[in-house]
């Protein structure tokens, strides 16, 4: 018994010796190099304004692609702004980026939030000239409950019950590139009912409004690897090493292979669910994101 007390407590020091992560942080430089357009309202329901930041380049002088962010927060709570040093670092890398807010579960469920984040993409799209943006060549990326709405957006384009009123109907809320890091991508899974299934449940029930087992259609809805067809635009995970498993999209990812879109899965090492605030988890995330648009996005 001393033995073991003693490993452990060995374990447990040699834990608390190692330095901590360093928190993320832009070079000055980097920030310097963008312009802002801070506070844009992309849709409007009666007197509720959405807003949306934007950055890109001061030097871009020819239209780019365009990259939404979109926060987590267990689709109750976050702000756009967690997602700022991201969506930052990757207008620096030579994209257009925006973070959006959205309606949160408290406010209205589903389908308010992806309806949201179609409405964002239409707004790009309708202004693409004013911000010098490819209207053809617009992605989405998030993490957690973002990351969920962004694998969903990449996934339902098409799908009439999510598109929302939003403004710019006669836009195409469809996205041409996804990355979803530290995202649900099944919601039908057996995880996902058991865990819906728990009154205290703050998440799925409070989203979506009841259990998987009382509101299946709905949690069919919301589910990305439900919406998958051949059309498809590629789709990457990303997650987390220390995150959980169902985070990898096994199921979802092998059901892309199957249709022939491109998908991969993109680990980070030693990072947990929440790996934009490590400064080499982000910069490793950073390094995938740009190879894996730029490579889609390519003319």
């Amino acid at each position: 018994m001393r033995s073991l007390l003693l490993l452990s407590f060995l374990a447990t020091a040699a834990l608390a010796q190692q330095p901590k992560p360093l928190p993320t942080k832009l070079a000055p430089e980097l920030t310097a190099s963008l312009e802002a357009h801070l506070g844009l309202v992309y849709a409007r329901y009666g007197q509720r304004e959405m807003q949306l930041d934007l950055w890109k380049l001061h030097t871009a002088s020819q239209p780019l692609p365009a990259i939404i962010c979109i926060h987590g927060g267990g689709w109750f709570k976050g702000e756009r702004s967690s997602m700022a040093n991201l969506a930052q670092a990757l207008a620096a890398k030579g994209f257009v980026t925006a973070t959006i807010s959205y309606r949160l579960s408290g406010e209205a469920k589903f389908p308010a939030a992806i309806q949201d984040c179609k409405a964002a993409v239409r707004f790009l799209r309708a202004n693409a000239a004013k911000f010098g943006i490819n209207p053809n060549a617009i992605g989405v990326t998030g993490l957690s409950a973002g990351g969920h709405l962004a694998a969903l957006l990449t996934t339902s384009g098409g799908v009439k019950e999510l598109e929302g009123e939003g403004g710019h109907a006669e836009y195409s809320s469809a996205v041409q590139a996804g990355i979803a890091m530290g995202a649900q991508s099944d919601l039908e899974s057996a995880r996902i009912g058991e865990l819906s299934s728990k009154p205290d449940d703050p998440f799925y029930r409070t989203f979506l409004g009841d259990s998987q087992a009382k509101a299946a259609q709905i949690y069919a809805l919301a589910s990305p690897r439900h919406h998958l067809d051949k059309i498809d635009p590629p789709l990457l995970f990303m997650t987390g090493e220390l995150d959980d498993p169902s985070t990898q999209a096994d199921a979802a990812r092998a059901d892309l292979t199957k249709l022939a879109i491109p998908t991969g899965l993109e680990v980070i090492p030693q990072a947990p669910h929440a790996f934009l605030g490590q400064q080499k988890a982000f910069d490793a995330c950073v390094n995938a994101s740009v190879e894996f648009f730029a490579r889609h996005f390519r003319p």
